[in-house]
């Protein structure tokens, strides 16, 4: 009779799996006809939750302490297999072998089209599953992708890896892919999508101990908004918290992971997963516990269910648990809990179900880098490329023509993998496919490197490289030969790589200090590749691998070591001859060709990556300088710069006819940008990021205040080089006939915009509608210039005419109200806004919305300080260990104020204070300095900023509507205050 059931509960599943597209076989076949499960967990027709309850009751509690790592271990007794978290599949998948190479995530998201995202997600997670079924144990299915860290600054070095300054665009790029890896089954995961990293993490300096101040509107309109969208949606099933510190408490540790991500986001199957180390790292970094025990104990309260540390030594992880639990600071149950996330995971992605329930389990390594994939890169690196500019019709090239072409720059014959890069199974290079796409005969190349040799002053002879990439570079050639010659490359900031013409590997350190030319290019953890040269008084130069930060030696025996100290001392010292200019030879082939192409850009591994922020945005010396000559020389110059983050081209924009950009395009990025060139394909891509003129125009890298600090199209108000949106077709779209449902929209309900856009060209091309909304009227609080909505990525055919749809609803347009701690939407008029950048806008209407008008303020309701309407000079702080957050200074003359605060004669104020070394919170009318004082808060010195006292003054008798300042003296933090009249 049980078996019966269960045989009819199981084709009920197999009819639901029929319905959604899937097909599987009938689940009799699953088991033989005598056989039932040994253990209700392995039964695929029990909930999931019971199936997890089930599972915890049979385990130990040695087990449940070594199941908390990320090398989860097998349970024979229990037939519970090894499972891993953590595959890489940013854009493919990386660290296993050959794969797939899709553009980098920050060049996905130039593309701004959602169905060929989620077409790229689900590819990576076939390919994902290929893997798995070559390793399961080595290679699980949950990924640790997409990130979705906003991109508020350009010299963060993940750039490459995040998808844009806007929280919608993010929040809907990372939806997409994050569908894509999850798959479209109704219960069985293809892939599990992990979020990181949360949260406000976007800088590598200090990232280890650093901490984010975010306020309240920063926190809940912009830095929780991307995390939110993917995590609601259903799209992604796992997070993962950052290095960083929020308001001074490790992100690992945040409230916020079980407050707002698991009980308001989440629901059921879902779990939050450590970063590498980022568990000790709270001891070791932080500083934030004096023990491991207590700080695996307060992770795991916070909503930690899996740990990353150690790699695959799960030592520490497992002898921090146990002391925790010895020592009371959690109990089994929490660790239950905890395993009950991660165990719910597992039991969606088919681990425990016969093969034939789970259509993902039929994905072998047959799909990786299949022609199908191969088509789908080529499509994602056509349409991530973005045309910037193009004076008198420059581009497209015509492939008819015979015009000759000479290809110039570093990245004329080049393709990049980066650190969160699969391998390339092939690569096609710009030059390669301009060459077969007009012929070779035409096609000149100059990679406009300096070719040089440098003669060591102690032996007098030329630095040599074997060419085997096994002999260390040695100074012991008489004379000036290829073995003797190395292109050196110039990446910005006085950072260069050496590439020996003896085998055409580039120079690299070696762990006993050695250097040898052996490896294909730039790369690891590490990079040991990069070399600094620096000028002595006598002309000559000492060379610094910047990897250890020492300089060349050389032996007697002529062998160079990176091993010196200082340039002055032990340091050897090299003159340097110049073989061949690289410029000079690119102003020749410039000249003799009917056009040129100069290929720029950043080197993954070197210009800002994992670990390494941008101190400026500007272009290499090197490649700024052989940009200028070559297109002196030939006026049609084609700039082609290739970057994941923006530069400030300045001289370009206002000398160079054309110019293109791409981030890092993966394998088929040579194909893709040779048919943009000659027309084949008609370029769409639009920026994600605002491009500025300089990093002058950026706050300092810690500023995490977008409202204040200007940051983002949102807030900025200077002329950007180029805006957000913007891109550029071979074709022309004209805007008509904006319409709108109504002409007001009312609370809590929407309305439907509708547009016209034809295109008027003769080519066929790809308009990217952007819809944004910004308020007529005065309100409360700054609001951003310009707010992203919606988009659509349409494509047109010459004169047609498509009709873009767009639905707005009242909510979408609601800000963070301090004054009440929720969203609100302000009452009164508003303008749509439809266009094809931030910076063009082709049509807008008027809209009243129906909403709220913000009272004034009563500060005799109890007020947390952090909820204030400006500042000066301060930071957020940690109320507690365990939640809360609160104001601290920073600088002297620090403040924070209060607007339209309405006061009916309040004689005393009550407030939370703490202070190292004793202070004074001064309580000021309409100026900080200027404005009238009504009291003073005498703050004692707590020994601590989170040692909170209860202080009472009096205040001065006030009424009608002030703004409220409270000016800080000492080192000094607020919690909380109330007026009492």
């Amino acid at each position: 009779m049980l078996k019966t059931v269960r045989i009819i509960i199981l084709g009920a599943m197999c009819t639901i799996l029929s319905a959604a597209g899937f097909d599987p076989p009938q689940p009799a076949a699953a088991k033989s006809q005598a056989d039932e499960y040994e253990y209700p967990f392995q039964d695929p027709s029990l909930p999931v939750q019971k199936r997890v309850s089930d599972l915890l009751s049979r385990l130990t509690l040695e087990e449940k302490v070594s199941l908390m790592h990320q090398y989860q271990p097998a349970v024979p007794r229990l037939g519970i297999p090894a499972f891993k978290t953590g595959t890489e599949a940013l854009h493919g998948v990386a660290w296993l072998g050959e794969a797939t190479v899709f553009p980098q995530a920050f060049g996905l998201a130039h593309t701004w089209d959602r169905y060929l995202i989620k077409q790229i997600g689900s590819a990576v997670g076939d390919e994902v599953r290929g893997f798995h079924h070559l390793d399961p144990a080595a290679n699980g299915v949950n990924v640790w992708a997409p990130v979705v860290d906003l991109l508020r600054d350009p010299r963060w070095g993940r750039n490459e890896e995040g998808y844009s300054e806007d929280p919608f665009l993010t929040g809907e790029i990372a939806t997409a892919y994050a569908s894509g890896l999850r798959g479209d089954h109704p219960f069985y995961l293809k892939t599990v999508p992990t979020l990181k990293h949360f949260l406000a993490y976007n800088n590598e300096t200090d990232r280890g101990f650093s901490s984010s101040s975010i306020d309240p509107r920063n926190m809940h309109e912009y830095y929780l908004k991307p995390f939110e969208t993917a995590i609601s949606k259903k799209a992604a099933y796992g997070l993962m918290p950052a290095y960083n510190s929020v308001n001074d408490k490790p992100a690992i540790l945040s409230p916020l992971l079980d407050s707002t991500v698991k009980r308001r986001w989440a629901g059921d199957d879902f779990f939050i997963v450590s970063d590498a180390f980022d568990p000790s790292g709270i001891v070791n970094d932080h500083k934030y516990y004096d023990s491991h025990e207590k700080a695996h104990a307060h992770a795991v309260k916070a909503g930690i269910d899996n740990f990353t540390d150690q790699g695959e030594n799960p030592e520490l992880t497992r002898n921090a648990l146990t002391g925790a639990l010895k020592q009371g600071l959690i109990s089994e149950k929490d660790l239950d809990q905890a395993l009950a996330n991660t165990f719910s995971i597992r039991f969606r992605t088919g681990e425990f179900d016969p093969d034939e329930l789970n259509p993902y389990s039929r994905l072998t390594d047959d799909v990786i880098n299949s022609p199908k994939h191969q088509l789908l890169a080529k499509k994602a690196a056509e349409k991530a490329i973005v045309l910037l500019k193009n004076d008198q019709d420059l581009l497209p090239f015509n492939a008819r023509k015979n015009e000759s072409i000479a290809v110039i720059g570093p990245f004329g014959n080049a393709l990049y993998e980066d650190w969160y890069s699969g391998t390339m199974p092939y690569r096609k290079t710009p030059l390669d496919e301009i060459a077969d796409k007009i012929g070779k005969d035409r096609v000149s190349f100059a990679e406009g490197l300096e070719q040089s040799g440098f003669k060591s002053a102690l032996t007098g002879k030329f630095v040599t490289a074997g060419r085997d990439g096994k002999q260390p570079l040695t100074a012991a050639a008489d004379k000036l030969e290829k073995s003797a010659a190395f292109d050196a490359a110039d990446w910005g900031e006085s950072i260069f790589t050496l590439r020996a013409q003896a085998n055409g590997l580039y120079v690299s350190l070696q762990d006993d200090g050695r250097l040898i030319a052996d490896q294909k290019q730039p790369n690891g953890r590490t990079v040991k590749e990069t070399f600094q040269f620096e000028q002595q008084s006598d002309g000559t130069f000492a060379i610094k691998n910047t990897a250890n930060g020492k300089y060349l030696t050389a032996g007697k025996d002529g062998t160079l070591t990176a091993a010196a100290e200082k340039p002055a001392t032990a340091a050897e010292k090299f003159s340097k001859t110049i073989i061949k200019s690289g410029t000079d030879e690119a102003v020749q082939l410039a000249k003799s060709a009917d056009k040129a192409i100069v290929f720029v850009g950043n080197n993954p591994y070197i210009n800002g990556r994992e670990t390494e922020d941008r101190k400026d945005i500007t272009l290499p010396p090197a490649q700024e300088n052989l940009l200028k000559a070559v297109s002196k020389a030939n006026t049609n110059t084609v700039l082609v710069v290739t970057s994941s983050y923006p530069f400030a081209l300045n001289w370009a924009k206002a000398h160079i006819p054309a110019i293109i950009y791409s981030a890092h395009g993966g394998q088929e990025a040579g194909s893709a940008l040779a048919d943009i060139l000659y027309g084949d394909v008609n370029p769409g891509g639009r920026l994600t990021q605002t491009w500025h003129t300089s990093v002058k125009e950026l706050p300092d890298m810690m500023n995490y205040d977008i409202i204040k600090g200007k940051r983002t199209y949102k807030y900025f108000v200077g002329k950007p080089l180029f805006p957000f949106g913007h891109g550029l077709s071979y074709t022309a779209f004209r805007y008509s006939d904006l319409s709108l449902s109504s002409d007001s929209i009312k609370k809590d309900g929407s309305v439907t915009i509708r547009v016209n856009v034809t295109n008027t060209g003769g080519r066929k091309g790809d308009e990217v509608v952007q819809l944004y909304t910004s308020p007529l009227f005065k309100t409360r609080v700054k609001q951003p210039n310009l707010d992203l909505k919606d988009f659509q990525r349409v494509e047109l055919a010459p004169k047609e005419t498509k009709t873009v749809t767009f639905k707005l609803k009242q909510t979408d347009l609601a800000f963070w109200d301090v004054t009440r701690e929720t969203f609100a939407v302000e009452r009164g008029p508003y303008r749509i806004s439809v266009g094809s950048s931030a910076a063009d806008i082709r049509k807008t209407k008027r809209i009243f919305v129906q909403g709220e008008t913000i009272r004034e303020r009563n500060l005799r309701r109890k007020t947390n300080a952090e909820d204030y309407d400006d500042y000066k000079g301060v930071l957020i702080t940690e109320e507690s260990k365990y939640g809360g957050d609160a104001v601290k200074s920073s600088t002297t003359n620090a403040w924070i104020a209060y607007h339209d605060v309405r006061f009916k004669g309040e004689k005393r104020i009550e407030a939370k204070v703490a202070s190292s070394g004793a202070g004074e919170i001064g309580i000021f009318l309409d100026h900080p300095q200027k404005g009238k004082q009504i009291g003073s808060l005498k703050v004692p010195d707590t020994s601590g900023l989170q040692n909170w006292k209860t202080v009472k003054a009096s205040v001065r008798k006030s009424t009608g509507t002030h703004r409220v300042f409270f000016v800080f003296k000492g080192k000094v933090a607020i919690d909380s205050f109330q007026f009492e009249r």
